[in-house]
């Protein structure tokens, strides 16, 4: 989201006008993503997808109350725990 304010003092206000904080991935969170997308590919997933996708997934499910991305498909397909908001086409959060 940062690449799209010109300035890194605007894009940190935004943040905290809208009470986003960030938090470090923690252990448990890294290990559950990494053993997502081992099951991920052990089912036939393909390698369009990386393990980074999962970090998110799972950081998201384990240490937040939401993500914000416009590839919900995929989110919520393999994180069903998750509230997954599209901020092109939700007002409120959904949940699948």
């Amino acid at each position: 989201m940062s690449a799209t304010f010109p300035e890194t003092a605007r894009f940190v206000a935004a943040m905290d006008r809208l009470g986003i904080r960030f938090v470090p991935l923690h252990g448990d969170a890294a290990a559950g993503s990494g053993a997502r997308w081992r099951q991920y590919r052990e089912q036939g997933g393909s390698r369009e997808r990386v393990v980074a996708d999962f970090l998110v997934g799972v950081h998201a499910a384990h240490q937040a109350d939401r993500l914000l991305t416009r590839d919900r498909g995929f989110f919520r397909r393999y994180f069903d725990d998750l509230t997954v908001l599209d901020p092109s086409r939700e007002v409120s959060p959904q949940r699948r």
